[in-house]
């Protein structure tokens, strides 16, 4: 790994703690304390990309309750989903 992956992950841990809303840094901190570490250099950029997105529109997408487009139906947005479905985000 290099430093600048890490910097990376580090950075996105950051954003994702510090959404905007107190349910996306749940939904986002938590996702990204389970999986960051995981994530090779295309995922950090899905991730990347997804924490571009306005709050209500990730929490429609995250949660279910809205289709997600398709520029952002990737691997990560599925894992993110499948995070808050099994209660893993700690919302309801």
């Amino acid at each position: 790994m290099d430093l600048s992956t890490e910097s990376l992950r580090k950075r996105l841990m950051f954003r994702a703690r510090h959404m905007g809303t107190a349910e996306n840094d749940l939904i986002f901190g938590r996702f990204a304390e389970a999986h960051l570490a995981g994530f090779d250099r295309a995922e950090l950029a899905q991730f990347e990309t997804l924490l571009g997105a306005a709050d209500p529109d990730l929490t429609a997408w995250a949660t279910g309750a809205r289709a997600v487009p398709p520029e952002l139906d990737h691997d990560v947005m599925r894992a993110l989903q499948a995070f808050v479905r099994n209660g893993q985000a700690g919302i309801r």
